[in-house]
């Protein structure tokens, strides 16, 4: 194991800062993202229309100087409109491959919730695997690569839900709030100066970091250690989600895991070499929350998945 040098907190506060000049008031999107990028996942950002999550979006790929391409979801999108598709070339006579925006680093899924599950299904090998098949051709695609994907938690009609087996692809499930009074009005002040979200480098925004960090943090994020207890930890608030009365079922194999990589990256990203069990209770509840599945007598009792998480949180036991 080499000497933990804290490169990945020195580098992610960097970027956090880049961001934080056009975005106020999302620090804890900023932490949750940034430890689903380090842990090799995908993010789920839910939150009302109008709260800066594609800003938020650019702002990190423009600060990680990455590329950046968004889709719009729609409910007449095909898969092929994000996959890509082979055309014909009647100049050399051959077929060619035109890419889809998915291949990319960074890919943002505007209102994924909006499009069939056919078009849906089509991001399970992309984000499992990371390549895309096109024809029986496998394309393998660059690192980094995330999906982060947006879904408007109010408005339901004409919205197709997530099937399990694709939310369950999410590393993090993360709820964007509305900002507080003194976040807003620095938002209008910022707007009121001329402020113009197209234009990020007139915001002053850079480029603070490459994928060539990237791979450094991560590479700095596999020797933090993770002692046995916490791992015991771990399995226990994962093991309880799965017989609490309230659920209907719990957390999968996958979501332990992933609540061990984002402990991790999260450990790291806080500048130590060692996980501790709050690094767990920080990350638990966006890597479980969409994990957990309620019956409907506790949905109708108004209980949701956060409330379980935080039920299980205060009851397993925090090893010393």
């Amino acid at each position: 194991m080499s000497e933990f040098s804290g490169y990945t907190k020195t580098a992610m506060d960097a970027v956090k800062n880049e961001i934080a000049k056009v975005v106020v008031g999302q620090e804890r999107l900023a932490d949750m993202a940034l430890t689903t990028l380090l842990s090799g996942g995908h993010a789920l950002i839910e939150g009302a229309p109008g709260l800066a999550k594609t800003l938020w979006s650019r702002a990190l790929a423009f600060a990680l100087s990455i590329d950046f391409k968004r889709m719009q979801f729609t409910s007449d999108l095909m898969p092929s409109d994000i996959l890509g598709t082979k055309i014909y070339d009647m100049k050399n006579s051959e077929f060619i491959l035109r890419k889809g925006p998915l291949f990319t680093n960074l890919f943002l899924a505007d209102e994924i919730n909006r499009t069939p599950p056919k078009t849906q299904s089509a991001l399970l090998e992309v984000m499992q695997e990371r390549s895309i098949t096109i024809d029986g051709q496998k394309n393998a695609l660059s690192e980094p690569f995330i999906v982060i994907a947006t879904q408007n938690p109010i408005e339901y009609e004409g919205a197709y839900p997530l099937p399990e087996s694709l939310t369950d692809r999410f590393m993090m499930k993360i709820s964007v709030a509305y900002p507080g009074v003194a976040a807003e009005k620095r938002v209008l002040m910022m707007h009121n100066g001329g402020f113009d979200v197209s234009k990020l480098e007139q915001a002053g925004v850079i480029p603070v970091c490459s994928a060539q960090d990237i791979a450094r943090c991560k590479e700095e994020i596999k020797d933090v250690n993770v002692d046995e207890s916490v791992i015991n930890y771990i399995v226990s608030i994962v093991e309880t989600t799965r017989r609490i009365n309230a659920a209907a079922y719990g957390s999968s194999p996958r979501g332990a895991v992933a609540l061990l990589l984002c402990s991790k990256s999260y450990a790291a990203m806080n500048g130590r070499g060692f996980v501790v069990p709050d690094d767990v209770k920080e990350v638990a509840m966006p890597a479980l929350r969409h994990r957990v599945a309620l019956k409907p007598e506790a949905e109708m009792d108004g209980v949701n998945a956060d409330q379980v998480i935080e039920d299980i949180l205060s009851k397993v036991k925090v090893p010393r």
